[in-house]
């Protein structure tokens, strides 16, 4: 029987992400210097991202440009530099550097309305990058999925945490912490389907 599998999902071995485009020599030195320098890099550019920032009155939750750093990286790295990257700056913040959303810092933010986003963002990019990985950042359609389900896990870490530090329902927490975000995170997921399968584009050229 003939087997049928995933057209989206390629039963290859995993593939390079963008980020092995970048020449590192044959030194393992400089390829580990290539991998810290892009994992601070990507760092850098979320906490610049989330400056980005358009608080909804009377919601906890701020719309900011984190997510879309986050994901993008997160494709562009790979599972391994992509988690570690929301690592560092979740741990930065953690430590007092003003990095938060809105220049927030400390185990405060992290414990509050929006400290589950911010866990999302470390599992988000373990999930990215592994479907990275597997080659869906090369088409459109596999980047909107993939950023979908980056979203997804996000959502589902977010959402319930802040339900419990806001002493929201469920629906309440889904509809303040998700659903008036679902329109910008289609955008995103759009935009990342072009700028992704782009940059392969161009550096197959």
């Amino acid at each position: 029987m003939t087997s049928l599998a995933f057209p989206l999902v390629p039963r290859t071995n995993p593939r390079r992400v963008l980020a092995d485009l970048i020449p590192a020599e044959s030194s393992r030195a400089r390829a580990i210097a290539r991998d810290v320098t892009l994992v601070v890099a990507v760092a850098a550019i979320t906490a610049l991202a989330a400056q980005i920032r358009v608080p909804i009155p009377g919601l906890p939750v701020p719309i900011t440009g984190q997510t879309f750093a986050v994901l993008l990286g997160a494709a562009a790295l790979g599972p391994l530099r992509g988690t570690a990257a929301q690592v560092l700056y979740v741990g930065v913040g953690l430590v007092g550097f003003p990095v938060y959303a809105g220049g927030g810092a400390g185990a405060e933010v992290l414990l509050g309305a929006s400290g589950g986003y911010l866990i999302g963002f470390v599992a988000a990019s373990a999930v990215v990058g592994a479907l990275a990985r597997r080659g869906l950042d090369r088409g459109v359609l596999g980047t909107v999925l993939a950023f979908a389900a980056g979203s997804a896990v996000i959502y589902a870490i977010g959402v319930p945490w802040l339900a419990v530090v806001a002493g929201m329902s469920p629906g309440e927490a889904f509809a303040a912490g998700a659903g008036v975000f679902l329109i910008g995170d289609a955008i995103k997921a759009a935009l990342a389907g072009v700028l992704l399968p782009a940059a392969w584009r161009l550096a197959r050229d």
